[in-house]
């Protein structure tokens, strides 16, 4: 082995043990950080030079993912987010017909909008509702996360692995919508029926008749030309148009604007989700690189242990959204597992999304409702989300599995 792939290997290997702990001991540096450095360490050791880099991007994918956010952005710069949330909270609903309410709500708009948005810009408005009725925010919040995840599993443009693994299968989106629609309301269902089911005695108590306040003001002009641009972004993924450029197309439309700032759009974009996958995609290109992956998967192959079967999909996914992640996952899958059919790609789009409602730190939307609620003085724990978690996901992943397996897209 030679000193460039002895270095490749050190640097794959502490990048994702990188993205499994989340930080490094001693250090305030997070996962976009750690894959950060790891691409700086292989350019340097002359590992990668920048054509190298330029030729590992995935430049399509980050440019959709990219648009999705600016539409994310108008819409959160109209307060549509903060105005859903509010309503909800403001209800003269029961509890448990609340609950149900922020499941479809947090469902809906994460399966076209992106999830994180969601999630960051709703919780803070739905804890401060809450606790002036009387209840406790915190199974609404893991409800408002986990029905994020779980909605965003249904479309292509629901969360970044959707996004990158229908970019690099060409995965038409009707199609993916037909084969993970359904397993993604049954998670919604879950959802629902798990929180409701362990919540029951606060779910059940008496609540304060909500105080009579004013919605926040939505910037209706504002609200039309996101929902038009929604529909156009629609039409463009139904169509045989190239996408890359639609999109393109769609963003620019949304940043010429007289009220909204350049920067307060661009602003709102996550430039540390992007900068990520530009980095993972660097360090795992430099690994498949080595050959060293493409031995591993033979392996793995010649005893039976094959990326397209349910029996190494589901604990896979399991395993790997809850330790280094579903974004590192996907991307590190898709690099040394290429060629996977549509049918798995899908698969893959499914079971990692789910995957990341078992624990707090299985997606990032977890971990913001979390801190976003914390910032409101309401504390949930790792343990507090598991107990709700973990029996969600496992019902969840139960149904897709038997979903895939049925219907033949997936071998069990």
């Amino acid at each position: 082995m030679s000193d460039g792939q002895t270095t490749a290997l050190l640097v794959f290997a502490a990048v994702y043990l990188g993205m499994a702990l989340g930080r490094v001991p001693g250090l305030a540096i997070d996962r976009t950080g750690i894959a950060l450095l790891g691409a700086i360490v292989l350019h340097l050791a002359g590992v990668v030079d920048g054509p190298r880099v330029l030729a590992a991007i995935d430049f399509p994918t980050l440019v959709v993912l990219f648009g999705l956010m600016i539409l994310s952005a108008q819409y959160a710069a109209c307060d549509f987010y903060a105005w859903c949330s509010a309503r909800i909270a403001a209800a003269r609903l029961s509890p448990r017909a609340l609950l149900a309410l922020t499941v479809a709500t947090s469902g809906i708009l994460s399966a076209v909008l992106a999830n994180d948005v969601v999630v960051f810009a709703m919780t803070p408005m739905l804890c401060r509702g809450l606790l002036a009725r009387g209840l406790d925010p915190r199974p609404f919040v893991i409800a408002l996360a986990a029905a994020a995840n779980a909605g965003s599993a249904a479309t292509a443009i629901g969360n970044p692995q959707n996004i990158l693994i229908a970019q690099s299968g060409n995965l038409d989106f009707f199609h993916f919508l037909a084969i993970c629609g359904p397993p993604a309301a049954m998670a919604l269902v879950a959802v629902y029926l798990v929180i409701a089911w362990l919540e029951r005695r606060s779910l059940g108590r008496a609540v304060i008749a909500p105080p009579p306040s004013e919605l926040p003001a939505v910037d209706r002009s504002g609200l039309v030309k996101a929902a038009v641009a929604t529909l156009l972004l629609l039409a463009l993924f139904a169509s045989p148009l190239p996408q890359v450029e639609g999109v393109l197309a769609v963003a620019g439309g949304l940043l010429v604007s007289r009220r909204l700032a350049t920067r307060r759009m661009l602003g709102m974009v996550d430039w540390h989700l992007l900068l990520l996958f530009a980095a993972l995609f660097t360090v795992t290109d430099a690994f498949a690189a080595t050959g060293l992956a493409s031995r591993l998967l033979a392996t793995l192959f010649e005893a039976g242990l094959l990326f397209d079967r349910l029996r190494l999909l589901v604990p896979l996914s399991l395993l790997g959204s809850n330790t280094i992640g579903n974004v590192p996952l996907v991307v590190l899958l898709l690099d040394l597992a290429g060629g996977l059919s549509a049918d798995v790609l899908l698969a893959l789009a499914l079971l990692t999304t789910l995957a990341g409602n078992l624990l707090l730190t299985g997606s990032l939307a977890n971990i913001i409702a979390v801190e976003r609620a914390a910032q409101e003085g309401v504390a949930i724990g790792f343990l507090a989300h598991a107990r709700l978690g973990v029996p969600i996901t496992l019902a969840s992943m139960a149904f897709a599995a038997l979903w895939l397996a049925a219907f033949g897209l997936v071998a069990p």
